[in-house]
């Protein structure tokens, strides 16, 4: 039997999670509770939809990543986090502890990175028998896109929930997933403050990697291409003037897979849980709609026997 790991990308959810619902929500003291009632709706909805066999949440930690040594711009535009959403944290690793499912996180990397080392090694040794499905609302996570990895980007309003394989990446971004990272690396992304090549575009990024593949390989042929006219002398000119910044861009968009960290399969493993205490802390938190939501305690058996039938 094949078996799922989903691995949850804890910070993107609780951030969607934080936006999407109102800050009326708030504990029976009065607590601010919005993003971890919309965490664990969107937790719970993962499960219901995706029935992993086993599973996983990663978390960002409070401190600078090697990013942030290497590029000090890195992210820098970005407002610091309200304080309401950080008092939420907590709370929401305590949810994920009470369903019995481990936490990952590394001092120095990103939830990403920590997400795209267990994906990799999950492909390794007997990976064949192992499908990974990364649930997280960051784009920046359909570079990890393979053959055994999938992201699924939950429901958001209207927009409902898809899974992306290889060709759902390919129809969106008209390039391969492990093209996403020479992607932003030419045309930047302001979301996190990665410079990419000033005045390329995407239209115009994509065309030069369908043609290069890859961002070295845009350079290593950028004097003959342009010698035989098949690149235009302004977008010569910004690729030769903006070079350094090109390849800066790619290391910081570049998820790493190569975090000091080691993934137990067995320990994600979508164990029984004591659902009473579940109940209780629910209780407490004031969210009597989800309690309605919990999986019966045996839900590992539950998943096993759809997920059979599924035959994936």
């Amino acid at each position: 039997m094949k078996k799922r790991l989903v691995l949850i990308d804890g910070h993107a959810i609780i951030y969607r999670a934080y936006y999407a619902y109102p800050a009326s929500l708030i504990t029976p003291e009065g607590k601010q509770i919005n993003a971890v009632y919309g965490f664990v709706s969107i937790l719970l909805a993962v499960i219901k939809e995706l029935f992993p066999s086993h599973i996983a949440v990663a978390f960002d930690l409070d401190k600078p990543t090697f990013r942030h040594i290497d590029y000090v711009g890195y992210k820098a535009q970005r407002p610091k986090a309200d304080k309401e959403l950080i008092d939420q944290i907590t709370d929401v690793k305590e949810t994920v502890k009470v369903l019995n499912m481990p936490i990952f996180e590394v001092e120095g990397f990103e939830a990403d990175d920590v997400i795209g080392t267990l994906a990799r090694q999950a492909g390794e040794g007997g990976g064949k028998n192992v499908e990974v499905v990364i649930a997280t609302g960051d784009q920046d996570a359909m570079q990890l896109v393979n053959k055994g990895v999938k992201v699924y980007v939950p429901k958001r309003g209207k927009n409902p929930a898809k899974m992306y394989g290889i060709e759902e990446v390919k129809e969106k971004y008209e390039l391969e997933p492990e093209q996403i990272v020479d992607l932003k690396a030419l045309m930047g992304d302001s979301a996190d403050n990665i410079p990419g090549v000033r005045g390329i575009g995407p239209k115009t990024a994509i065309d030069l990697l369908k043609k290069f593949k890859t961002v070295e390989r845009v350079y290593s042929g950028l004097d003959k291409a342009r010698n035989k006219g098949e690149i235009r002398e302004l977008v010569a000119k910004k690729l030769t003037d903006d070079y350094e910044e090109a390849m800066r861009s790619k290391k910081l968009a570049r998820i790493v897979t190569d975090v000091p960290i080691t993934l137990d399969l067995k320990a994600c493993k979508l164990n029984d849980y004591n659902k009473k205490k579940a109940v209780k802390l629910f209780e407490k938190l004031g969210f009597q709609t989800l309690i309605k939501r919990l999986p019966s305690e045996e839900w590992e058996k539950e998943a096993e026997n759809i997920f059979i039938n599924e035959k994936i």
